[in-house]
C-alpha cells in the first residue's frame, strides 16, 4: 500500500465512524500529513455539524502552537471532494484555500450536483495542488447509500429476512416463528441503528407486532416503514405507539397525528415500490431496511429495487410454509453468526 493509500484509508477508517448519524450526508474523513507525520485528523460526526475537514483542521489547532506554519506545508487527504457551497456549513474548499494547505489528496468526487468537481476546481484555481481518485473505489463503497440517493434519487435498499434450512420464511397460517439465535438478532439491532428507516408490510406488522427499534443496541431507532392499503391495522400495535417518526403508506388518506404519518400513494395496483421509494427520497431518507414479509420482499425483488440482501438461514425446519424469497446472484459473502448461516448478496446493478 502507497503512502497515498494508507492515509486515505484512515480517512475511511475515520469517516465509517459516522454511520447512523450523518445522514443524509456522506460519510467523510480526513486526515492532514506533514513530513510523513500525521498531524490532525478528523470525520464528520453529526448531520448539521462540522464536516470531516474542519475538524481535522481543528485538531492541529489543538495540537500544535505552530499550527498556521505546519498547514501551509502539508497534505490534507479526505475521502470525499471537499465541497465548494453553503450549506448546513461553509465551503471546506474554502478553509483549505484560506489555510493555504498546498496539496489536497481525494478520494473520489462528489457527486452532489452543488459540488461534482466544483470543490475540485476551486482548489486548483487558488494555485493548490490536488490528487484525486485514491482508493476511489473503496472510498465510492463506503458511501455507497449516498450515491444511490443522489444519482437514482432513491433510498439505497436493504432486504433482509430469515429463513430455515429447508427455505421456508414462515409456517403456512402465518403465525410467528423464530429461526434465528440470540446473536443474530443482536446483529440486526445493530444494521437497525446504521439505517435511516425500516419498513414492514401489514401482515408482519400484525402478526409479529413489531417495535421495529433498536432496543438490543445503542444507537438511534430508525424511522418506521408500514404498507397497510386500507388502513386495517390496530393502532393498539407497537408501531403507532408515538415513540419515532412512522410512515404508513396507505390509499385511504394523507394526515399527521403526532409521530405517525399518512401517506396515500397516487395508484396502489402499480408501481408501489417505486411511488414508496420516491416519497421516502424526497423526506431525505438516504437508506431503508425491509424486514417483512415475504409478498413485500418479493415485490420490491421483481422491481429490481434492492441494492444489498442479507439471508439468515437458521438450523430449524419446517418441512411446508411460505416460501422464502429467491434471489440470484453470485456477487456475495457467506458469514458465520452463532449457529446461524449469514448470507450478504449485492444487486449487480450496486
Amino acid at each position: 500500500m502507497s503512502g497515498h493509500e494508507q492515509y486515505m484509508q484512515r480517512c475511511l477508517d475515520l469517516g465509517a465512524q459516522g454511520m447512523g448519524n450523518v445522514s443524509p450526508n456522506p460519510m467523510v474523513g480526513a486526515v492532514i500529513v506533514h513530513d510523513g507525520l500525521i498531524v490532525g485528523e478528523g470525520y464528520h460526526k453529526q448531520y448539521g455539524q462540522a464536516h470531516a475537514e474542519v475538524n481535522a483542521v481543528n485538531d492541529v489547532f489543538a495540537r500544535y502552537d505552530n499550527a498556521e506554519t505546519l498547514l501551509r506545508d502539508s497534505t490534507i487527504y479526505v475521502s470525499l471532494e471537499p465541497c465548494a457551497h453553503y450549506g448546513k456549513t461553509p465551503p471546506c474548499a474554502d478553509l483549505i484555500i484560506k489555510h493555504q494547505i498546498p496539496r489536497i489528496v481525494v478520494g473520489c468526487r462528489d457527486p452532489f450536483e452543488q459540488v461534482n468537481g466544483k470543490g475540485i476546481e476551486k482548489l486548483q484555481a487558488a494555485g493548490l495542488e490536488v490528487v484525486n481518485g485514491i482508493l476511489e473505489n473503496e472510498c465510492r463503497w463506503l458511501n455507497r447509500r449516498f450515491f444511490t440517493r443522489v444519482q437514482h434519487k432513491r433510498p439505497y435498499v436493504i432486504l433482509k429476512w430469515a429463513q430455515t434450512a429447508d427455505g421456508f420464511f414462515a409456517p403456512e397460517n402465518g403465525t410467528q416463528f423464530w429461526i434465528t439465535g440470540d446473536e443474530s438478532r443482536l446483529l440486526v439491532h445493530k444494521w437497525r441503528s446504521e439505517e435511516d428507516a425500516i419498513l414492514v408490510g401489514k401482515n408482519t406488522a400484525a402478526t409479529d407486532n413489531p417495535r421495529l427499534n433498536t432496543r438490543y443496541w445503542p444507537g438511534k431507532s430508525p424511522k418506521r416503514i408500514v404498507i397497510d392499503r386500507n388502513l386495517e391495522l390496530s393502532t393498539d400495535l407497537n408501531v403507532f405507539d408515538q415513540s419515532v417518526e412512522t410512515i404508513i403508506f396507505n390509499e385511504v388518506k394523507t394526515d399527521i397525528q403526532g409521530k405517525i404519518k399518512y401517506i396515500a400513494l397516487e395508484d396502489f395496483d402499480r408501481f408501489v415500490p417505486q411511488y414508496i421509494l420516491f416519497q421516502l427520497y424526497l423526506q431525505d431518507i438516504q437508506s431503508v431496511i425491509i424486514e417483512g414479509g415475504a409478498r413485500t420482499m418479493n415485490s420490491f425483488i421483481e422491481a429490481g429495487l434492492w441494492d444489498e440482501a442479507r439471508i439468515f438461514t437458521g438450523k430449524s425446519e419446517l418441512g411446508k410454509g411460505l416460501k422464502a424469497p429467491g434471489i440470484r446472484s453470485t456477487v456475495g459473502e457467506h458469514l458465520h453468526i452463532g449457529e446461524d448461516q449469514l448470507q450478504i448478496i449485492y444487486h449487480s446493478s450496486a
